[in-house]
């Protein structure tokens, strides 16, 4: 394991600035505005020689209430699982109540802290940094995360209390399976999350909104690797007014992008929203695998629960190849059942196939019924082969392959789906004109066929006059 480093603070001094800085990503939402960040986000240092887990947190506010109450709650874990804190306080405002209270704080931890003071740019150092003396946590380091001066300085410090991290362990797991989490606000996602790792690691609050970021979080679990990934709740784009939560929205749909398998989370009382099938959408336009969870379903009786599957039944005809799971992520109901779906999908959707049965199974499909004729023609298939994986590929070669519609098309796929028992995953196929070898030889024989007609002209007229 990498030594863990948490960044900690009051709102609002730039503690997610510093780590997307350090960690050279985005992975942290950015605005300036209090209270952005509220559950922990980790990332690998990229700066300094000793690569080590930085933590980032939300604002610590003492005393809180309700959502500020569970933001502090993820301060004082990360603090508690941590080697080392980073003590981020703002040069621009000043030494605040806030900062001596976090001091208490970290004091009652016992952990060893760096104070680091940021927002020093345009300032005059050694005056902006004097307040902060007399809280008696050591040397003061002054950087600008928005600009990053200071930063190769501080982790140098960092370096020198750190144990040497061996070789290799900041290697990405290639076998970790990414796990996406999505849905509209207040469908249980952060729920299923906690649930699934066994403790409170994010936040889970019955308000829209809670969630702001993806957080990402790894998992071990029947021996397989995952990474989880838990997204902020997606609303319609006439309904989001916050700058926030349009980064969360973005945030939401990069995650889509980077997973092998998305759970689309929905409220089984509920039953699938407009909002649902536009996510649904952005997962299909990616390729990404998909399993449906309808959660809340312990809350429904036989007869809602009867006209929940007849909709869903109707409404995602065109996903039928995803599997579908019910659930209470509150209670841990169907839990194992959705996460042996998952590791279906993730196969499925990393199968390999040998052009030979590509081809075979294309050939019994051509025969059983032939694309349509267009123009007095018909397209003919000759041979498929293997194309990527995530989503699998198949690439179909032939001739007059543009005449072939859409319909034909699906019914290909479900060919292939069915002969290969994918489950959650789409398929792609794509059709390639092969070249005509006896193309020249055609024109050639055209000609030669001209010439003698032309000759046999000339003889019959020559005949004639005779």
């Amino acid at each position: 394991m990498l030594p863990v480093v948490a960044i900690v603070g009051r709102p609002n001094v730039g503690k997610s600035t510093l780590f997307n800085a350090l960690t050279q990503t985005r992975d942290a939402l950015v605005a300036d505005l209090p209270g952005v960040t509220r559950d922990r986000q980790y990332g690998i240092s990229k700066v300094g020689h000793t690569p080590c887990l930085l933590g980032d947190t939300g604002g610590f506010i003492s005393n809180a209430e309700g959502i500020d109450y569970l933001t502090a709650q993820q301060v004082l874990q990360a603090i508690d699982e941590a080697e080392l804190v980073l003590f981020v306080v703002s040069a621009r405002d000043g030494l605040m109540a806030e900062d001596e209270e976090i001091t208490a704080v970290l004091r009652n931890a016992s952990k060893t802290v760096l104070m680091v003071a940021n927002k020093t740019d345009g300032m005059e150092v050694e005056t902006a940094l004097a307040d902060f003396a007399r809280l008696g946590m050591g040397d003061l380091l002054a950087v600008s995360a928005t600009h990053r001066r200071g930063l190769d300085a501080m982790m140098s410090k960092v370096d020198s209390i750190l144990p040497p991290a061996e070789s290799g362990e900041a290697e990405e797991d290639t076998d970790r399976l990414r796990l996406a989490v999505i849905g509209r606000p207040n469908v249980g996602k952060s729920t299923l999350v906690n649930r699934l790792l066994g403790e409170e690691r994010v936040m889970a609050f019955d308000q829209p909104g809670t969630t702001r970021d993806s957080i990402s979080v790894m998992l071990e679990r029947d021996g397989q690797q995952y990474e989880l990934i838990d997204t902020a709740g997606v609303r319609r784009r006439s309904r989001i007014t916050e700058v926030v939560e349009k980064f969360s929205t973005i945030k939401a749909l990069q995650a889509i992008d980077r997973a092998h398998v998305v759970v689309l989370m929905l409220d089984a009382s509920e039953g699938l929203t407009d909002q649902d099938t536009t996510l649904l959408g952005h997962v299909l336009t990616q390729g990404r695998a998909l399993v449906i969870a309808l959660n809340k379903w312990d809350g429904l009786d036989p007869d809602h629960r009867k006209q929940v599957k007849s909709e869903l039944d109707r409404r995602l005809q065109y996903v039928t190849w995803a599997q579908r799971v019910t659930l209470s992520a509150l209670h841990g109901s169907g839990i194992q059942e959705l996460m042996r779906a998952v590791k279906t999908a993730w196969h499925s959707a990393l199968m390999d196939f040998s052009t030979p049965e590509l081809t075979r199974v294309l050939q019994q499909a051509f025969e059983a019924h032939q694309p349509p004729m267009k123009l007095g023609r018909t397209a003919k298939l000759r041979y498929a082969h293997a194309g990527g994986k995530l989503p699998p590929r198949i690439i179909i070669h032939g001739s007059r392959t543009d005449t072939i519609p859409d319909a034909y098309r699906r019914y290909l796929v479900n060919k292939f789906i069915r002969h290969f028992k994918l489950k959650g995953t789409p398929l792609v196929i794509q059709f390639r004109d092969s070249d005509n070898p006896y193309k020249d030889r055609k024109n050639k024989l055209t000609r030669r066929q001209q010439e003698k007609r032309r000759r046999l002209k000339k003889f019959i007229k020559r005949k004639s006059r005779k």
